[in-house]
């Protein structure tokens, strides 16, 4: 399992609808891996299924296991029409408060928070997934806090 986390001055609610649209997801992917999701795929509740594109060109469904509205959100990829192998992707926003006089995206402009990314795959069942599993790093989900920084406050 390997985790990244990072200060970002955005209220969590804006934070949070970036990752919770599956088709704003390739603007910010850190490991470049995904190409496209239709629209209209926000995730909502456990259980919720969104499909992306990748770039080897098939799809992926991915089973949100986690809900939090704002706050986590979690899911376990598969090959479409396949159950999920094991290995998890987990974002969490932590309000911190004021952002410190800079101007926070959404809202008031007082929001900051913590961003943390995780990927757990220490219940991947695959054995051809574990050498590319292993080899995700924290400076690879913390691409993916930064472009979404970016996202946020450039866009």
């Amino acid at each position: 399992m390997v985790s990244a986390s990072r200060e970002i001055a955005a209220e969590p609610e804006v934070i949070f609808e970036l990752i919770a649209d599956p088709a704003q997801q390739p603007r910010w992917d850190g490991n470049d891996n995904l190409t496209e999701a239709a629209a209209g795929q926000r995730v909502h509740a456990v259980g919720d299924v969104f499909r992306m594109m990748v770039h080897s060109g098939t799809v992926r469904e991915n089973h949100i296991v986690e809900f939090e509205e704002g706050r986590r959100i979690a899911w376990l990829p598969s090959e479409e029409g396949k159950p999920p192998p094991g290995h998890l992707w987990r974002w969490e926003i932590e309000p911190l408060g004021p952002a410190g006089g800079s101007e926070a995206p959404g809202g008031s402009g007082s929001g900051r928070c913590k961003v943390t990314h995780t990927y757990d795959w220490t219940n991947l069942t695959e054995e051809k997934r574990l050498v590319r599993a292993r080899a995700t790093t924290a400076a690879n989900l913390l691409a993916s806090i930064d472009r979404l920084n970016r996202v946020l406050h450039y866009s």
